[in-house]
């Protein structure tokens, strides 16, 4: 389990990180008689010399000087910050629309009046991902659009900006979940096998593609199970497989008490890119031990994409597979969980104890 950190040390920790997200309170150092707010892209200070306040008029009481760079002193900055990015992301969207190469990141920089190195880590902040992971994903969801449209394979591909078919299908199933074909009919011929099992929280169902496992989810009753596949792939071929793959289910549910052994089963996970980032980083996750969602989103240099990470928490499609139950709340206390907080505390409690 991680430490508790000491309110001081919770702020030392955002300042350094330059945690865009942290609020609550300004820094000022002593050196320099200049006060920041957490993010500021100013050089890390020395923490010896750093003295924390809870307003800015505090700080200036004291003696200290807002920064000209991160404007502490006024609100509506923020939002400004904010604006350049939403600009950005326009931007981006305008030139794909227009089948032209996105904006790079330096003239992305140039516009919004900062450096590149700066500019990136703000939109990465702001968004999760950096502008050219959003440019792909806007691609990707041009070809989705497209393909729902009933438009070919090739035809979709191109009329994305994709420069030729390799360059998507390097990473199609990745984005669709299912092959292009596929996608385009609604999900339709995509087989999905499933079987349930019992397992010290109740049931447990998994569904395979013939990529590997797509869904584990547990319940109280098959009926419910089978229905929240259903939901979650409308139009796929649902084939009840309970009996051939019963030793496959047995492993899942052997898994499920005891993750640190793993999961020798290929993953069929899909998913958004900044979701996959975060399910990535989740997986690093040893058993026995927890993050907060701060802590995730600062492993994924997004520090202002806390309620993101959250949210792809929520939508994480494999139960202990991807262990979004060792993230908790700030404060170390249980957070949201698909399948019950009841659950998510029996799992960390079994992890402790197998630890």
């Amino acid at each position: 389990m991680t430490s508790k950190q000491t309110p001081y040390e919770a702020r030392l920790r955002a300042v350094l990180d330059r945690d865009a997200s942290a609020s609550g309170f300004v820094y000022a150092v002593a050196t320099t008689g200049i006060y920041c707010r957490p993010g500021c892209p100013s050089r890390a200070p020395n923490p010896e010399n750093v003295r924390f306040f809870d307003t800015p008029a505090q700080a200036e009481r004291a003696g200290y000087r807002p920064c000209k760079r991160c404007r502490p002193d006024d609100p509506a900055h923020r939002d400004m910050l904010s604006a350049r990015v939403a600009a950005a992301c326009r931007a981006i969207e305008r030139a794909l629309a227009d089948d032209a190469p996105p904006p790079s990141l330096e003239d992305l920089a140039r516009e919004a009046g900062l450096s590149p190195s700066h500019f990136q880590r703000l939109f990465k902040a702001r968004t999760g991902i950096t502008p050219k992971e959003y440019a792909q994903a806007v691609r990707d969801e041009r070809v989705r659009e497209a393909l729902a449209e009933g438009q070919s394979v090739t035809e979709a591909i191109y009329a994305a900006g994709f420069g030729a078919p390799s360059r998507f299908y390097e990473h199609a199933g990745r984005t669709l979940g299912m092959p292009p074909a596929a996608y385009r009919r609604g999900g339709k011929g995509l087989a999905i096998r499933f079987a349930t099992a019992d397992c010290f929280l109740g049931l447990v169902l998994a569904g395979f593609t013939d990529l590997g496992v797509c869904a584990i989810e547990f319940g109280d009753s098959r009926e419910d199970l089978v229905k929240a596949l259903r939901k979650r792939f409308p139009e796929a071929d649902l084939r009840d497989a309970q009996n051939e793959l019963a030793p496959l289910l047995a492993e899942v549910a052997a898994f499920v008490r005891r993750p640190d052994q793993g999961l020798d089963l290929p993953l069929d996970i899909q998913g958004t890119a900044f979701q996959q980032r975060v399910w990535r980083e989740l997986a690093r996750i040893p058993a026995g031990e927890t993050r907060t969602y701060t802590d995730v989103a600062r492993a994924l240099d997004a520090p202002g994409a806390v309620r993101a990470v959250a949210a792809a928490c929520a939508a994480n499609p494999l139960a202990v597979a991807i262990p979004c139950h060792r993230v908790l709340r700030k404060s170390g206390a249980l957070a949201g969980y698909r399948w019950g907080l009841d659950r998510k505390r029996q799992l960390l409690e079994m992890e402790g104890k197998a630890e």
